[in-house]
C-alpha cells in the first residue's frame, strides 16, 4: 500500500490534524522577515528540525515541508535558485527525521506556493513556464506523501500547479486557496467555483488557508461542502496580525482556534490545521478539541437548474472627444509632465497655450525618468477642469499590481479621464529612488485587457463593477526597435487585448517610417508618430547613448554636428518629418526636449495653418 493510499485511508477513519505555521516560528526563534525562511533548510536544519517535532508533540499527523517559496523566481530573490533542488529536498528529509525522531505516526506534505507573479494573459508569466517552474519544484518533493498546493488567489495558477504536480509526481495533491472577508479570492473566484474547476481537474482534498481567520475560512468550507463531494480542508490564520513592540502578533487564542476548527470539522472540512500566527499551542489545543469528531455527511449538491444564459455584456464605446476626432482628423497632442511640487500653474499655462496653439490633447507622463513629480491624476483632472483640454493620462504598469490597477482606473474614471496610454514607465534604477521595488509582473497588454473588461462593466475575474466604464486606450509602438522580433511580439498583443490607438517612441528621419510601414503595413488602429524636436548636437547624443530605447541615427547625428545653429536643424528636421506623418500617420506626438515648449508650440501652429483638418 502507498504512503499516499494509506493517507487517503486516513482520512476516510476521521479528521486529519495537520501543523501550523513555519514561518512564524522562524520568526519567534529570530529568523528576520526578510530573509529567506525555505534557506533555514540547509543553514539551519536544527532549528526547522525542531518546529516539526514540536508540531508532532502537539498531535499533528500532517507535517507541511518547510518549502512553500521554494521556486525557482522566488529563491532568485535571494539569490538562492541554484540551491533550489537541495533546499526542498531539505525540506522533505527534515519533516522525516522529525518523525523518527518523534516516534510518531504522521504524513510528509511537500509544500508548494504561488510564483509570486501573475499569470497571463494579465500578467507577464506565460501558462507553459509557470507549469514548468511548478514541475521543477515538485520533482524534488517526489519523496513526500502529498503534495500541498496552498495560498492561491488565481484559480488559472492553481490549475497550472496541478497539472504539472501530476505530470511529475504521482502523489495526492491538497489544493488550497486563499480568500478575502467576502468569501472570494483577491482575483473575485467563489468557493462554488473553485471547486468546480479543481474537481474537474482530479485532485485528493480541495480547500482554503490563510484568509481573513478561522470564521471566514468557516463560511468558505461550509460553502464549499454543498458544491462538492471531494474531501475538504481548512488552515486559517490565527487572525489578523498587530504590530506590538517591534514583532507581529496574531490575536486568536488556542481556545478560539480549537473552537473554530471544531466549527470547520461540522462544516465538512476533513483535514484542519493552522495557517500564520498558529503554534504549537494552538495546534494541541486543536487536537483535544477535535478527537474523536467526524467530518459530517455531505449535503447534497443541488441540481443545475437550466435556464437561458445571460445576455451577452455590450462594450461601451469610449466617451472622450479623442475617441470622436481620431481617424477623422489629423491630430496633435504633446506630452507635459505634472510639476515636481505641489504647484501646478506654470503647467496649466502651458496647456493654455498649447491650446490655443491647436493640440488635440495633452499627454500627461507618470513620473518620466523615475524622477519624482505630482500624480499624473490630479494633473490630468486639473487640465480637464482648468484648462478644457482633454488630457491623456499616462497609465504605467511600474508601480502596481493586478489589484491597484482596477482601484486605480475605477478612480481616475470618476475624475473624469477618459482616454489613457498603457506603458511600462521608467524603472526606478533610472530616477531618484533607486532601491524602491518596481512591480514588472503585469504586460501593458494586459492592462490593456483589463481596460476592456471594465468598458465591459466587469473587472480581470468577471465580477460585475456597476455602470461600465468608457475608456479610449492607447498603446506604445518602437518603430525601430533593437530587437524587431520582440517588439512585434508586444505590439501583436496590444492589438489583440483591444488597443485603440498607437502612440510611437520618438523617431529623427523619415525613413525610419518608411522602412516600418514596408515591412508591416500601415497599423490597423490610429497611429500618432513621435517626434521630439532636437536642440543640438550633445542633446542627439545624449538620447542616443544615455535613453534606454531612444535611436537617434547617424546620419541625424552627423547634422546635428555639421550644423552651424544645432536648433534650427532640429526644427527643420522636425518640420520634414512632420510633412512625412501627414501622409502617412494618422497624427503626431510631439515630444518636449527638457521641458522647452516654444519649438512644439510653433510646430502646432504650423501644421495646423496647413492641414486644419483631414
Amino acid at each position: 500500500m502507498s504512503a499516499g493510499r494509506s493517507l487517503q485511508d486516513r482520512l476516510a477513519v476521521g479528521p486529519l490534524l495537520a501543523d501550523g505555521a513555519m514561518g512564524t516560528m522562524l520568526y519567534a526563534r529570530g529568523v528576520p522577515f526578510d530573509h529567506c525562511f525555505e534557506a533555514q533548510n540547509v543553514n539551519r536544519p536544527d532549528l526547522v528540525r525542531s518546529v516539526h517535532v514540536a508540531y508532532l508533540e502537539a498531535g499533528a499527523e500532517l507535517l507541511e515541508t518547510n518549502t512553500f517559496g521554494a521556486n525557482r523566481f522566488k529563491l532568485a530573490v535571494h539569490g538562492l535558485a541554484e540551491e533550489l533542488g537541495a533546499i526542498n529536498a531539505a525540506g522533505v528529509r527534515l519533516a522525516r527525521e522529525a518523525i523518527e525522531v518523534s516516534g510518531r505516526r504522521a504524513w510528509v506534505a511537500g509544500s508548494i506556493g504561488p510564483l509570486g507573479r501573475q499569470m497571463a494573459p494579465i500578467g507577464a508569466l506565460a501558462e507553459a513556464e509557470a507549469e514548468a517552474a511548478f514541475a521543477e519544484q515538485a520533482q524534488t518533493l517526489a519523496e513526500a506523501d502529498a503534495i500541498i498546493l496552498e495560498t492561491f488567489s488565481d484559480l488559472n495558477e492553481i490549475a497550472a500547479a496541478v497539472r504539472a504536480v501530476q505530470r511529475v509526481a504521482d502523489r495526492p495533491i491538497i489544493a488550497q486557496m486563499t480568500f478575502a472577508q467576502d468569501g472570494r479570492t483577491l482575483l473575485g473566484y467563489t468557493p462554488e467555483e473553485i471547486v468546480g474547476r479543481l474537481e474537474s481537474l482530479g485532485v485528493a482534498v480541495i480547500g482554503a488557508n490563510c484568509s481573513v481567520g478561522p470564521q471566514g475560512i468557516v463560511e468558505v468550507i461550509d460553502r464549499m461542502a454543498a458544491a462538492g463531494h471531494t474531501p475538504l480542508s481548512a488552515m486559517p490564520n490565527a487572525g489578523l496580525p498587530a504590530y506590538v513592540g517591534g514583532r507581529f502578533v496574531y490575536v486568536s487564542s488556542p481556545a478560539y482556534m480549537a473552537e473554530r476548527a471544531v466549527a470547520m470539522i461540522e462544516a465538512g472540512a476533513s483535514i484542519v490545521g493552522g495557517c500564520c500566527g498558529t503554534t504549537p499551542e494552538h495546534i494541541a489545543a486543536m487536537r483535544l478539541a477535535t478527537t474523536d469528531r467526524r467530518t459530517v455527511a455531505r449535503r447534497p449538491v443541488a441540481p443545475a437548474v437550466s435556464a437561458a444564459p445571460p445576455p451577452p455584456v455590450a462594450t461601451m464605446e469610449p466617451s472622450s472627444t479623442l475617441a470622436q476626432k481620431l481617424g477623422r482628423r489629423f491630430i496633435i497632442t504633446a506630452e507635459i509632465s505634472p510639476p515636481r511640487g505641489a504647484d501646478d500653474a506654470e503647467e496649466l499655462e502651458i496647456c493654455r497655450r498649447l491650446r490655443a496653439a491647436g493640440v488635440d490633447a495633452v499627454d500627461v507622463a507618470d513620473n518620466p525618468l523615475a524622477r519624482l513629480r505630482m500624480s499624473p491624476w490630479a494633473t490630468a483632472a486639473r487640465i480637464q477642469r482648468e484648462v478644457g483640454l482633454e488630457a491623456i493620462l499616462h497609465f504605467t504598469t511600474r508601480d502596481r499590481n493586478v489589484m491597484r490597477l482596477q482601484s486605480d482606473l475605477l478612480a481616475v474614471h470618476a475624475l473624469g479621464i477618459r482616454s489613457m496610454l498603457v506603458l511600462r514607465g521608467d524603472q526606478p534604477q533610472a530616477g531618484d529612488y533607486p532601491q524602491a521595488s518596481a512591480v514588472s509582473d503585469i504586460f501593458p497588454s494586459g492592462v490593456v485587457r483589463m481596460i476592456k473588461e471594465f468598458n465591459r462593466g466587469r473587472d480581470v475575474a468577471g465580477n460585475p463593477i456597476g455602470e461600465p466604464t468608457r475608456f479610449l486606450v492607447g498603446v506604445a509602438l518602437n518603430l525601430a526597435p533593437l530587437d524587431p522580433a520582440r517588439e512585434m511580439r508586444g505590439w501583436e498583443k496590444k492589438l489583440a487585448a483591444g488597443g485603440d490607438f498607437v502612440c510611437t517612441m520618438p523617431i529623427f528621419e523619415p525613413e525610419t517610417l518608411e522602412a516600418f510601414l514596408s515591412r508591416y503595413g500601415r497599423p490597423p488602429i490610429p497611429m500618432l508618430v513621435g517626434v521630439l524636436p532636437l536642440r543640438g548636437a550633445r542633446h542627439a547624443e545624449f538620447l542616443h547613448n544615455e535613453l534606454p530605447g531612444m535611436i537617434i541615427p547617424e546620419r541625424v547625428r552627423a547634422q546635428m554636428r555639421d550644423a552651424r545653429d544645432g536648433r534650427e536643424m532640429g526644427m527643420r528636421l522636425a518640420r520634414d518629418l512632420l510633412g512625412i506623418i501627414r501622409d502617412r500617420a494618422d497624427g503626431v506626438y510631439l515630444i518636449p526636449s527638457f521641458g522647452r515648449y516654444d519649438p512644439l508650440i510653433d510646430l502646432v501652429r504650423e501644421v495646423r495653418t496647413v492641414q486644419p483638418a483631414r
